[in-house]
């Protein structure tokens, strides 16, 4: 069944100019403009924006050091390894479960919605795409996406339940911020994050 629905997604590409741009854009690029919508929301947000910003990047970096321990447990070949796939980018053969591009993006997402929905919703629509992109040039079967967005939302879950204990990560780095010259100083006081809910 995972690799039916991978040839389901796969055989779509090479096949749609504008969808093979806009897959393989996002499949590139993804992570990078997941790293601009949060240097955004660290510039231009207050102090519990930036917390949320600290805590999605805490998030994210657990995310991708669970997939590089379970990707030493469990080696799954890639899709283009051990069959023939329309591959619209070229990728090293290494463990296809889980996706670090959906699990990275995922993390970041789920850990922006607990706290912010309206911004959060966006990432996490844009986080579907991401891993839509993935099976669609090649790189990963379904169930690896299913697997990512599973880490994903554990850890996103563990980190949001554990933020009042982890606050003082966060203030630190915002305190540390402010103090830098010529930048803009927020003297807003940093709260639970949880209260946060916009």
């Amino acid at each position: 069944m995972n690799y039916n629905l991978f040839k389901s997604i796969n055989q779509l590409a090479g096949h749609h100019p504008f969808l093979d741009g806009l897959m393989v854009g996002i499949t590139n690029n993804a992570l990078m403009i997941y790293a601009i919508v949060l240097l955004l929301i660290w510039f231009f947000g207050k102090n519990h924006y930036k917390q949320t910003v600290v805590f999605a990047a805490i998030t994210g970096v657990l995310g991708l050091l669970i997939n590089f321990v379970i990707g030493h447990i469990y080696f799954e070949p890639r899709p283009f390894v051990t069959h023939k796939v329309n591959l619209l980018v070229t990728h090293a053969a290494d463990a296809s479960f889980p996706s670090d591009h959906t699990t990275g993006a995922f993390a970041l997402a789920l850990a922006v919605l607990f706290v912010h929905r309206k911004i959060g919703l966006g990432m996490l629509l844009f986080a579907f795409l991401t891993g839509f992109s993935r099976i669609y040039v090649g790189h990963h079967y379904p169930f690896d996406i299913f697997g990512s967005i599973i880490v994903s939302l554990v850890i996103s879950i563990i980190v949001y339940k554990l933020s009042p204990f982890l606050e003082p990560i966060p203030n630190a780095i915002i305190n540390l911020y402010n103090r830098i010259p010529y930048v803009s100083k927020n003297t807003e006081t940093t709260s639970n994050t949880k209260l946060s809910n916009k």
